[in-house]
């Protein structure tokens, strides 16, 4: 059995497998079969080529490669995956910054959103 998962000393989506299988009781057990990569993107490539039998990956990136594997399920245990958006204090263009920021609390930006596989807070 060979399982990518990202390396969780670097990539957020390894910190999230890792901390997943060690709430279910199965990091250690796990570990010597997990092949690390370097990115969401390189698990995929493994496991599109046949090179790992099954990888952690976000749902919005595993849906890029529908044909190449299944979802299988949605894993618990970890802190929330969140994507923070915020107007920082040296932007010289605030308002339309800001403009932004609240566009994406909108009915219209959460469809398009939701198309792609991410969900609201």
């Amino acid at each position: 059995l060979r399982i990518a998962a990202g390396n969780p000393d670097s990539v957020p989506a390894g910190r999230y497998a890792r901390d997943s299988l060690t709430a279910a009781g199965l990091y250690e057990r796990l570990k010597p079969a997990i092949i690390h990569g370097n990115s969401v993107r390189q698990v995929l490539d493994y496991v599109a080529r046949g090179e790992a039998d099954a990888g952690f990956v976000y749902a919005t990136d595993a849906a890029v490669l529908k044909d190449k594997g299944n979802i299988v399920g949605t894993m618990g245990g970890h802190k929330p995956v969140l994507y923070p958006a915020a107007v920082i204090a040296a932007s010289g263009r605030k308002k339309l910054a800001q403009s932004f920021v609240d566009f994406l609390f909108t009915p219209e930006a959460g469809a398009v959103l939701q198309k792609y596989g991410f969900s609201k807070p």
